[in-house]
């Protein structure tokens, strides 16, 4: 769990007793000096039964993912520095608007740096700049791959 405060995050981290039931939390504060360790109130009882937040992938979704990324090896690039520099680029470029359906979307979390002509293993095609567009998440998931399943592009 993290908290945002106006100049840096802090980190919060639930402790447990002997028994294993959370007993309290402490909040790492990054300061100019130093971090910061201030002790957080004691959590109330019943807070040992609050279920767990940390999931992992079901065994059949991570073969999924490596079937995916063995499928087309440049789904790695995807997580690099280079790409979401790439991709930030582009969705300033187009001033953070879907080309589909003209939405202006402050998060950029829903907005997709997209392959107008999909890339399909090549590597010049996957770092042009000029082939890449800004789409709303929901217009790349219908419309878009509808387009590609019809064999548009």
């Amino acid at each position: 769990m993290t908290l945002n405060s106006a100049h840096s995050t802090s980190i919060v981290i639930i402790y447990s007793c002997a028994h294993g039931k959370p007993a309290g939390a402490f909040a790492f504060i990054p300061q100019q000096n130093g971090v910061l360790m201030a002790r957080l109130k004691l959590l109330r009882d019943g807070v040992h039964r609050m279920p767990s937040i940390v999931r992992y992938l079901p065994q059949g979704d991570r073969e999924h993912d490596r079937v995916r990324m063995k499928a087309n090896p440049l789904r790695r690039l995807y997580g690099t520095a280079k790409w979401q520099k790439l991709r930030w680029g582009v969705l300033q470029r187009d001033m953070f608007t879907c080309r589909t359906c003209g939405r202006l979307e402050a998060d950029t979390s829903l907005l997709v740096a997209d392959h107008i002509t999909p890339h399909r293993g090549s590597e010049e095609l996957f770092w042009d700049e000029q082939n890449l567009q800004c789409l709303c998440k929901r217009c790349h998931d219908t419309v878009k791959q509808r387009e590609e399943k019809r064999g548009g592009r």
